[in-house]
């Protein structure tokens, strides 16, 4: 249907997006501190940073990638998501304690304790370039929903996005971060309920029709029990050990070393209530990525059934089906939808690579300024400011993002590439008492040059368990060698003297 033919669709989507920026530039008012700013004054119940940890931890990949990986496959993405569930019981018992002793901002001022200044930069500066990398592929996401709305790759189209998200995380920090996050989770998750059903009514038969259609071709199976030392066992990424294993480091990574989810969990006002957002969110996302993994198989029913043939790009399955086959109306608001998980990923990404900036490198070097002294003031003013710089970073990659393949699994290709090291430093500084900073850097370095030279020969699913592995061991080793880091390392002791929060 050409553009004219939405104008209520065209209209519903203007005015969400005008809507939830003004909704969340109104959280200016509260915004007093550097404490306020990059973790929401610790004011935010624990559901609400629930939600807001599985809109950062879902985006615009998720919803146009998840359904296109069940059109082409079946459901075992899901195996991935049992991996996350055992990453936040390691993350609940090991990284979590040591989090909350202390107000930390970043994830990295607990390296600096550990280990020294020299790698509290070197992890920050691995997450600034591993956030930079994957949410630039985020971005690009945004342009196959927005061509399909225009029938054109535009450009200016993507920016206003860009620039609207940017109005209120500018304005409203951490605080409009997280609440929005609740408003746009609760659209998109809603949408695709919505979807289901209509996708559904359209079927003739139904559920049984789908299930008899989909069943014989291996399209509902969810679970790859074959195990083999083998180079092609090892290039699947989603069977059973792939999955759990796979899924267990890197989320592990993900959630206990990357700035951008464990800003919300430094968000909460206790260890417990963190805890409990940990737990509550991956009940939601185990519900969304199952429901968007049927929206795919009974798209892949329907085409099959009207004897359509699918899009060159497989993202474009989704939401294409939406705008073009849905009522009036409801396809605007389930592609208001869509947009609602990209603005509420970016804007989480853009507070947290901001904190990071601020709090590792730019506040890091005034240690003598205390937080609540009159500098405050000067650092809002850079926070905001850095928010902007890298909101025109991430557009720019996201230009580039073009030709990286699938979106959903550069993402997290990307990702993974960079998560193994930071989470094999993090352990190295956790288990162990020796490694010192030298050891540290030593092992990261081998941990990312590990990385690197499995890419192509083994799924992504396993970067992390490489990286990791290989940073541990080798940094530990090192340690057994080189000095140990004895100020830094007595900071770390006397800190887990101190009471939890």
């Amino acid at each position: 249907m050409p553009v004219t033919g939405h104008l209520l669709d065209l209209a519903v989507i203007v005015a969400y997006l005008i809507g939830i920026t003004w909704f969340g530039a109104r959280f200016r008012s509260s915004q007093h501190s550097l404490k306020d700013y990059f973790l929401g004054g610790r004011n935010a119940p624990w559901w609400a940073i629930g939600f807001s940890l599985v809109s950062a931890e879902t985006s615009t990949l998720t919803v146009i990638g998840t359904p296109a990986l069940a059109f082409a496959g079946n459901y075992g993405f899901l195996q991935v998501v049992l991996g996350y569930l055992l990453a936040r019981i390691v993350i609940s018992l090991l990284f979590l304690p040591h989090y909350f002793r202390g107000e930390m901002f970043t994830a990295y001022e607990l390296m600096d304790r550990r280990f020294g200044p020299r790698v509290r930069k070197f992890t920050a500066g691995v997450f600034l370039l591993l956030r930079a990398l994957a949410e630039g592929v985020r971005v690009f996401a945004v342009s196959i929903v927005i061509s399909i709305i225009l029938g054109t790759g535009e450009t200016v189209s993507i920016a206003v996005i860009v620039c609207l998200t940017l109005v209120y995380t500018f304005e409203g920090g951490m605080t409009a971060v997280i609440w929005t996050d609740v408003v746009q989770m609760i659209l998109y998750v809603g949408g695709a309920i919505a979807s289901f059903f209509v996708i559904l009514h359209q079927i003739p038969g139904g559920w049984d029709h789908v299930s008899q259609v989909a069943g014989p071709l291996g399209k509902l199976r969810i679970f790859d029990f074959q195990f083999a030392w083998t180079a092609e066992f090892f290039k699947r990424p989603y069977s059973f050990w792939a999955g759990v294993i796979g899924g267990c480091f890197l989320t592990t990574a993900s959630h206990g070393t990357e700035q951008l989810m464990v800003q919300r969990l430094l968000a909460a006002k206790s260890e417990r209530e963190s805890r409990l957002a940990l737990f509550g969110s991956w009940v939601v996302i185990l519900f969304q990525f199952a429901l968007f993994l049927v929206i795919g198989t009974m798209l892949f029913v329907e085409y099959r059934d009207r004897g359509w043939s699918g899009p060159s790009v497989p993202e474009r399955i989704y939401p294409a089906f939406l705008w073009a086959n849905l009522p009036v109306g409801l396809a605007g608001l389930l592609i208001a939808a869509i947009l609602a998980a990209a603005m509420s990923n970016l804007s989480a990404a853009l507070n947290a690579l901001a904190s990071t900036t601020v709090m590792d490198f730019w506040r890091s070097r005034r240690r003598n300024l205390p937080l609540a002294a009159g500098a405050e003031g000067d650092g809002l003013r850079t926070a905001r400011w850095a928010t902007v710089v890298w909101g025109v970073v991430l557009f720019a990659i996201g230009l580039l993002a073009r030709h990286w393949g699938s979106v959903l699994e550069a993402g997290l290709s990307i990702a993974s590439v960079l998560y193994g090291a930071l989470l094999g430093v993090f352990l190295l500084g956790l288990l162990t008492r020796r490694a010192g900073e030298g050891a540290a850097i030593t092992g990261m370095v081998a941990g990312l040059a590990a990385t690197f030279a499995v890419r192509g020969h083994v799924a992504f699913t396993w970067f992390v368990l490489v990286g990791s592995s290989a940073t541990f061991v080798v940094g530990w080793l090192a340690g057994l060698v080189l000095p140990p880091s004895p100020t830094a390392a007595r900071g770390f002791e006397s800190a887990q003297l101190q009471s939890p929060k």
